[in-house]
């Protein structure tokens, strides 16, 4: 279904009495992010996850980006999200969903088939799942949603380069996939310097250059320095009291 977004569920809600939303971000999502300033993705990974509905109110105003990460406890030690989860969570925000796929490539394209049809607005794959990459971006791109591409932090930058002129995002990791609470990699933001001359390299400077793990108070501004234009936040946002603070605070990073 090229053109537009791959749905089957109702585009409406009856929560709470709540207007309905959207059952996708704006078409010109992207086009509109503010990428003059560094952006805010939100890690529901992070979220209060029993009462994800709740969380979702109270952060939907600070965010720029929603970012689901999947994972099948084969290609990453964890087992996140479902797509019958992401249909629920799209009923609740009109904000962009960056759903991570941290599977195996023999099931890549059917789950980009079911998160699509659950309400992403952008896909990430990972080139790590070999010769499917390139079928993958491309049935991202005939589902109507935006592609992305998330590397390993062991993947060598310059994986990117045949890549980006299907591409609307590049997320690099700084730490091991997968796992919580680890400690920024040195080698991350000499990764997104290379990452950010590849883009200009090849004319895409269009292109989103998120940095995601090891995303603390003291690595954020060395990451945007680096050239991150967002990062994917977890307890750094909803663990913070003063969300509005912190995200002023990140904004003029």
């Amino acid at each position: 279904m090229a053109g537009g977004h791959y749905r089957l569920y109702p585009t409406s809600r009856h929560l709470q009495g709540e207007p309905p939303v959207t059952d996708t971000a704006a078409n010109n999502w992207l086009e509109t992010l503010p990428k003059t300033r560094l952006m805010g993705e939100f890690s529901l990974w992070s979220a209060d996850l029993a009462n994800l509905e709740q969380e979702i109110k109270r952060v939907d105003p600070h965010v720029d980006i929603y970012h689901a990460d999947v994972a099948d406890g084969r290609f990453a030690p964890s087992f996140l999200f479902f797509p019958d989860q992401l249909a629920r969570i799209r009923k609740l925000t009109a904000k962009p969903i960056h759903v991570h796929l941290m599977v195996e490539g023999d099931i890549v394209l059917s789950q980009i088939r079911q998160f699509a049809e659950a309400g992403a607005d952008l896909i990430s794959v990972h080139p790590e799942n070999g010769p499917v990459v390139q079928e993958a971006i491309a049935l991202i791109r005939e589902l109507g949603l935006k592609a992305g591409i998330v590397l390993r932090l062991e993947t060598p930058v310059e994986t990117i380069r045949p890549l980006v002129a299907n591409l609307d995002f590049v997320t690099l990791l700084g730490t091991a996939i997968g796992v919580k609470g680890q400690g920024l990699s040195p080698a991350a933001c000499p990764r997104l310097v290379e990452a950010a001359a590849i883009l200009k390299d090849q004319g895409r400077t269009d292109i989103v250059l998120a940095a995601d793990g090891g995303i603390r108070e003291n690595t954020v501004p060395l990451l945007r320095e680096a050239g991150a234009q967002t990062v994917v936040l977890g307890s750094l946002a909803f663990n913070d009291k003063d969300l509005a603070g912190r995200m002023a605070w990140l904004h003029g990073l």
